[in-house]
């Protein structure tokens, strides 16, 4: 099989060595070929063999697999396939000739979050892993530099990122439609949030010179994931690289791959969901790039609570300096933590720490922890009516 593999033309959707190098062991199927699953829709998926891309489903088989594992294909998966009924069946509707998919290689720098499955506040429903992308070289985080410019919404996509293990890019959108004092004091906040191996610019999305900002990071063979709010600028910045060379020039085969843009709301910035499905898209200097849509829900695929300590570098970094080995960077005295650390991020590595604590609770324990949460409701109100009453007596 592997003489019969075109390597070059994996190579310009993103093939690395990783991936090469699980083809090299060989696969049970003669009859499939290793294809880049580059969209995801209800009815079927979109594959690219490097070429050209081509309609297909998986295979009951694997679809069985993936979901006893509690995973499910995403785009970004290196996958193998093979024709998908005899030679002469007749092709879809697009004219594309279908393919099965049938195994999903090891995936690597995989995006994940988790979702709610059911009613999980009331006890009734749970929270399951769920994969944004996977294959991924490098996160660029997009967010506007007016309404949208949150600095405790950047700490949960930077942790998103450091738990995949995939490093990041912030890009600040918009900054032709701010004044240059915000854009620098905007700039500074954000620098001093990031890690110190973590670049950071201010660009203006619609130029093509953004491609020429970008280009240390266009690299042949590597993907990178577009990650930010609806209206901050994600698809603006895919049209760009699409349609433009690493140099700001316009790129001589664009592959018809412009994305939808939409306006924001002049109150908070945020934009309508013009991107409505995550898609791969080739770009002309060999590297590839995955759009996504803005995320509702952001919460992180913590299994272990140690994992979001880890996320935040510096809250790991210094727990090791507290008076307490189990230190909770409350109150207890002594703490290194509570010490440098700014309190609005402290306050939010907090949050999503409770936010993890719920999330590895079973559904028992959910519902012990909202009937705990309402007998304090109650007791709460029942303070406040005896407060009340004393104080018209007291009158």
């Amino acid at each position: 099989m592997m003489d019969s593999i075109d390597f070059d033309a994996l190579a310009r959707i993103g093939l690395g060595p990783a991936m090469r190098r699980q083809l090299a062991l060989g696969v049970a199927d003669a009859a499939a070929r290793p294809m880049r699953l580059v969209e995801v829709q209800r009815a079927h998926l979109r594959l690219h063999d490097g070429h050209a891309e081509h309609r297909a489903r998986c295979s009951p088989a694997l679809a069985a697999d993936l979901q006893q594992q509690g995973e499910a294909l995403s785009v970004g998966d290196w996958v193998l396939a093979r024709p998908d009924g005899p030679a002469d069946a007749p092709a879809a509707a697009d004219g594309s000739a279908g393919w099965c998919i049938t195994c999903r290689l090891l995936p690597q720098g995989q995006i994940t979050r988790r979702v709610t499955d059911g009613r999980a506040a009331d006890g009734r429903g749970g929270l399951q892993r769920q994969a944004l992308v996977s294959n991924v070289d490098r996160v660029l985080l997009v967010m506007g530099l007016d309404h949208d410019f949150n600095l405790r919404r950047l700490e949960r996509y930077l942790a998103l990122a450091t738990l995949a293990g995939v490093g990041a890019v912030l890009v600040l959108s918009k900054a032709d439609t701010v004044d240059a004092a915000l854009r620098d004091q905007r700039l500074a906040q954000a620098q001093a949030l990031l890690p110190p191996d973590t670049p950071v610019l201010a660009l203006d999305l619609r130029q093509p010179a953004a491609a020429a900002d970008l280009a240390p990071w266009l690299l042949p063979g590597h993907t990178l994931a577009l990650l930010g709010s609806s209206g901050a600028g994600k698809s603006t910045l895919a049209n760009t690289l699409v349609t433009a060379r690493h140099d700001g020039r316009p790129a001589a085969d664009s592959r018809g791959a412009r994305r939808l843009t939409g306006a924001v709301r002049d109150d908070d910035s945020r934009g309508r969901h013009t991107t409505t499905v995550r898609t791969l898209l080739p770009l002309a200097g060999g590297a590839c790039l995955i759009d996504t849509p803005g995320l509702r829900a952001l919460r992180l695929d913590i299994e272990d609570v140690d994992q979001l300590a880890q996320a935040f570098g510096d809250v790991a970094r210094l727990a090791p300096w507290c008076r307490f080995r189990d230190c909770q960077h409350r109150e207890e005295p002594g703490c290194a933590v509570r010490e440098a650390v700014p309190e609005p991020r402290l306050r939010n590595f907090h949050k999503l720490l409770r936010e993890a604590r719920r999330d590895t609770q079973g559904v028992a324990e959910r519902r012990a922890q909202l009937a705990l949460w309402k007998a304090r409701g109650r007791a709460a109100n029942q303070r406040l009516r005896a407060k009340r009453g004393e104080a018209e007596g007291g009158g």
